[in-house]
This record gives C-alpha cells, structure tokens and sequence, in this order.
C-alpha cells in the first residue's frame, strides 16, 4: 500500500465526518471589497469620460486617462459581476471568489 498523508488531503471529507469538530461556512458579503470592486468602474468611466472630454488640456493627459480609466474599468466591472451573481446565488459563484483587501 502507498502511503497516504491525510494532513495535506484536498477533500472535506474528514472534516465533515467527524462528530467532535464543527463545520460552517459563512457566506457573509464582504463590505470593504464590495465597495472597492464597485467604486473601481466608478472611478474608470469617469477618467475615460474626462479622456473624452478633453479635461485634461492635451492628447498627452487624454491618452493617460483612458488608459488609467480602462485599467480601473475592467477589474472593477469584473468583482462587481462576480459580487452580483454572488449575491442573487448563481451555482459556482460565491463572495469567496472576491480577493480581500
């Protein structure tokens, strides 16, 4: 027979058989990446939409803030969907799939 190390086993098997231990899993939307995943599109539509509207004064700044908006728009876009699709309960989505801060 192989030896088995079960400290490092990936299944939760063990922990959900045995009668001594506990096992929950909370679920509870986290606040502060919420906001974050939210404010990020926030921030990116409005540094595109002064790239549009020439606010910064040159093609220089415009170039710059809509690269800086792009980059805040698409990870921003990308958590809020994931926190949405977390929160109205889609199969394989869940609050644990947002990084913390």
């Amino acid at each position: 027979m192989a030896y088995v190390d079960h400290a490092f086993s990936i299944l939760d098997e063990d922990i959900m058989t045995d009668s001594d231990s506990t096992y929950t899993i909370h679920n509870r939307p986290p606040i502060k990446e919420i906001a974050l995943a939210v404010s990020l599109p926030v921030f990116g539509v409005t540094g595109i939409f002064m790239a549009v509207n020439r606010v910064g004064g040159d093609n220089g700044h415009g170039l710059f803030l809509r690269f800086f908006g792009a980059v805040l728009f698409i990870p921003g876009f990308y958590y809020t969907r994931i926190a949405y699709y977390a929160y109205k309960g889609y199969k394989g989505l869940s609050f644990n799939n947002i990084p913390p801060v």
